[in-house]
């Protein structure tokens, strides 16, 4: 299942340079990931400072 990104966010960017297929953008208020593009790789959350990012 694809990574989602909680509202814990604090839309520092660090998971949108690390994912490896870009399927991390800027949303409004935090960042959002694009479930049909997410392999699930796992980088985002590897990255993340305040762990938003995490499988569903």
């Amino acid at each position: 299942m694809a990574y989602k990104i909680s509202d814990d966010c604090i839309s520092c960017g660090a998971c949108e340079s690390e994912c490896p297929v870009n399927a991390i953008s800027a949303g409004d208020g935090k960042y959002v990931i694009d479930a049909d593009a997410c392999v699930e790789c796992g980088a985002c959350a590897g990255v993340c400072p305040v762990s938003a990012p995490s499988a569903e």
